[in-house]
């Protein structure tokens, strides 16, 4: 899982990074570009009316007398023949700064009083300005010219002011269409970065898995390889590990087999002896002590034999099950009947109060059912005994029937809690087996497609409990 997670963080961190790189260089040109191009068009604009403020003013002011009527004549008469008057104001501007002609009658009369004016009527040079024409919101451009007598006396003004309305629009084209090629790109980058980063993250999700089953016990299985690169390489490493421990499992289970095999015949022959010895009156004292000790361990060395040979036919896929609908709360109470008479010999009870209502049939093989209950009883005996007393319970939900065993012993250290189901795992405690019980419990229940789990008591380390749950059956199953 832990996997999983670093896998998905993975791709969200390589696509957040190139996301965010590219909206932002994107981000970046837009406004840089807006930006330009908006100065662009502006300087543009400003540069033109200036040129043709100073070329109409060198020309006017040539033909100009130094007589403010023949001035304003000239003015009105060049005012009716100008030719942009569609697209540019003509104004002419007396010294004191009033509009004395216009090209748009409207204008005349009033006094601009603005940047552009009060520089070309002061400091004799072409003076710019940009803002809201007055009483609108309609942004526009000015440009005065200076008109100046033979002597350099500033006798008036020559000013152009145009629109930006056609201008800012153009400008917000190019902005949106400098946005629309932005978005084409992160688009463009989304796709190839998804595209290459699967390439990397599916492959690495399913050598996880894979790492996973074989962590899990799937010795020997195989990924497959589609990509000759470094992740090809991790592929071959995993699966040469995946044979190399496979084979080295297969060995160890048939040792094992090979050994278990062995050591039933000698074991079997032990246990007959110490069991006729004990008949034998002449036999006393320390011999006969002696005699009950060889036969108690050779009973635990044939229980850990067949333990064995169970977990090998597990390993090796001899292991099967024969499934029927079963009573499940009977083949409890018949499991604690049988095996409680045997604890109760050693000072164990088993307490267990019938259901009060009745529990669902499941489907399962009532041998290997019982053979993990009697599995637990014994080790709930084994490591509760100091306490005497084992609670077992049964219950239902709507999936599942819940059957729970409880010891009074000294618990397991919560660190040792996940691997105790592992085959061969053996705890720090005193009492340790051969650790092969509950992982062939495990087995059996899982292939009932159930779950075993184990957990301290609530109270801390006074008990063990080990929960089996077993899908309760549904209609369709119990109509077959």
């Amino acid at each position: 899982m832990n996997l999983m997670k670093h896998v998905r963080g993975l791709r969200q961190r390589w696509l957040r990074s190139g996301i965010l790189l590219t909206v932002g260089i994107v981000i970046l040109f837009t406004v840089a570009f807006a930006l330009g191009f908006r100065a662009y068009y502006y300087s543009a604009a400003r540069t033109g009316l200036a040129a043709k403020a100073e070329s109409a003013s060198q020309f006017f002011t040539g033909y100009l007398s130094q007589s403010y009527g023949e001035y304003y004549q000239s003015a009105y008469r060049y005012t009716e023949s100008f030719e942009d008057k569609d697209a540019v104001v003509l104004q002419f501007i007396n010294t004191r700064g009033a509009v004395e002609a216009s090209s748009y009658g409207f204008s005349a009369g009033t006094t601009p009083d603005t940047q552009d004016v009060k520089t070309a009527l002061e400091e004799k040079r072409v003076g710019y300005w940009t803002g809201r024409r007055s009483g609108t919101d309609e942004k526009v451009m000015a440009v005065t010219a200076p008109l100046l007598t033979g002597n350099g006396a500033v006798i008036g003004a020559m000013r152009y002011v145009t629109s930006l309305r056609l201008v800012d629009r153009q400008i917000l084209k190019m902005t949106a269409l400098a946005a629309a090629v932005g978005l084409v790109i992160i688009f463009a980058v989304l796709v190839t970065n998804f595209y290459f980063v699967r390439t990397v993250t599916e492959p690495l999700v399913e050598l996880t898995a894979i790492a996973r089953r074989i962590a899990e016990g799937s010795y020997g299985i195989q990924a497959q390889k589609k990509y000759d690169d470094e992740i090809g390489d991790l592929t071959d490493a995993i699966n040469e590990m995946s044979e190399k421990i496979g084979e080295a499992e297969k060995v160890q289970t048939e040792f094992i087999s090979s050994v278990s095999h062995e050591l039933r015949t000698p074991l079997t022959a032990i246990t007959g002896w110490s069991e006729t010895l004990a008949y034998d009156d002449t036999i006393s004292g320390d011999s006969r002590r002696g005699i009950a000790i060889i036969s108690k361990e050779s009973g635990r060395l044939t229980k850990m034999v067949e333990e064995l040979l169970e977990f090998t036919r597990i390993q090796d896929g001899r292991f099967n099950l024969n499934v029927e609908t079963l009573d499940i709360a009977g083949e409890l109470e018949d499991a604690i009947f049988t095996y409680g008479k045997l604890l109760a010999q050693e000072g164990v009870t088993v307490e267990y109060t019938p259901p009060a209502k009745d529990i669902p049939f499941v489907l399962g093989d009532p041998e290997r059912l019982k053979q993990v209950f009697l599995n637990i009883m014994d080790n709930a005996a084994k490591y509760g005994r100091a306490a005497g007393r084992i609670v077992v319970t049964i219950g239902a939900t709507e999936q599942w029937v819940v059957i729970r065993f409880r010891d009074f012993g000294p618990g397991v250290p919560p660190d040792e809690l996940p691997f105790v189901k592992k085959k061969f795992y053996k705890g720090s405690g005193k009492e340790r087996g051969s650790g092969i019980g509950l992982s062939v419990c495990d087995e059996i229940v899982t292939r009932h497609k159930g779950k075993l789990e184990l957990e301290n008591a609530a109270d801390g380390r006074t008990g063990l409990i080990v929960t089996v749950m077993l899908p309760v059956m549904n209609e369709d199953e119990l109509t077959v």
